[in-house]
């Protein structure tokens, strides 16, 4: 793929739903620095554009995402400091990227169709959701090449229990999708011909809330996480407090009281 001539990310906004697709099928859809910067731009775009409501994150080709781009990242080893500069702006460049998924305002919904590896899984823990067919693979393969997933490990240890993210941190073994939605990595695995009415279903359901109320909660999921017990109720109660004075909490609450649909002002 000549990637002057295609966007690395393509968009599609329908019904308030964006749809991004990493479109580097040609090399597996590699986390470039080049194609970090065209993810980062494109939820920049998801964030500001008040009409969008959903995310949805899916990929052209047989691999959604095979994770850092390895031969960039070893061509940099010719550098005067054998690489490091390179290595750890690429990093930071990825570890940024996922940081502002989780910190969107908007849900973000992962599409698997494919292989997923390395840092492409990483990208996928990191969406607030996930659905996959039962053709998709996930791996953190890594170890078999003498670089461990440190910086994957940090998403999907926050998406499925230490055990299960340590076999497949240590192993680097694909597991199927199936086994992927046992252990929490995603929500579904479903057949080919059903992902798509579900994928709609799914966004359509969410888009259909009050934004102000999607955006509250979902900031307010993921800093109580990492909050001890105590402070999380504390936190999350002075966080409701602050969603009842909102409009749209009056106009949900009114609207259930009287029996009819609630028309949102997302304020």
């Amino acid at each position: 793929m000549d990637e002057a001539a295609e966007p690395l990310v393509t968009r599609e906004i329908t019904d308030n739903i964006l749809r991004l697709r990493l479109n580097n099928p040609g090399r597996a859809n590699v986390l470039s620095e080049a194609m970090l910067d065209a993810l980062r731009e494109a939820f920049e775009f998801a964030e500001n554009e008040k009409s969008i409501r959903v995310v949805i994150l899916a990929a052209n080709g047989r691999i959604f995402c095979s994770g850092h781009d390895l031969k960039e990242l070893n061509a940099a080893r010719q550098n005067q400091d054998g690489g490091r500069e390179n290595f750890a702006r690429t990093m930071e460049k990825c570890s940024a990227l996922m940081q502002q998924i989780v910190g969107l305002s908007k849900p973000v919904i992962a599409d698997i169709r494919a292989v997923a590896s390395a840092a492409g899984c990483q990208l996928i823990a990191s969406c607030d959701l996930a659905l996959a067919t039962e053709e998709a693979k996930f791996s953190t393969p890594g170890v078999n090449i003498g670089l461990f997933c440190s910086t994957p490990m940090v998403a999907i240890s926050r998406n499925v229990s230490n055990k299960h993210a340590m076999e497949m941190l240590l192993t680097g073994d694909f597991i199927n999708a199936q086994r992927a939605a046992e252990i929490g990595l995603i929500n579904q695995a479903l057949p080919l011909e059903k992902i798509d009415a579900a994928l709609e279903e799914l966004a359509a359901k969410i888009a259909s809330k009050s934004a102000m109320t999607l955006a509250i909660g979902k900031k307010a999921f993921y800093l109580q996480k990492e909050l001890p017990l105590a402070q999380a109720y504390e936190y999350t109660s002075s966080v409701m407090v602050e969603n009842m004075m909102k409009q749209d909490a009056d106009e949900g609450i009114r609207a259930f009281i009287e029996k009819r649909s609630p028309e949102w002002r997302d304020e």
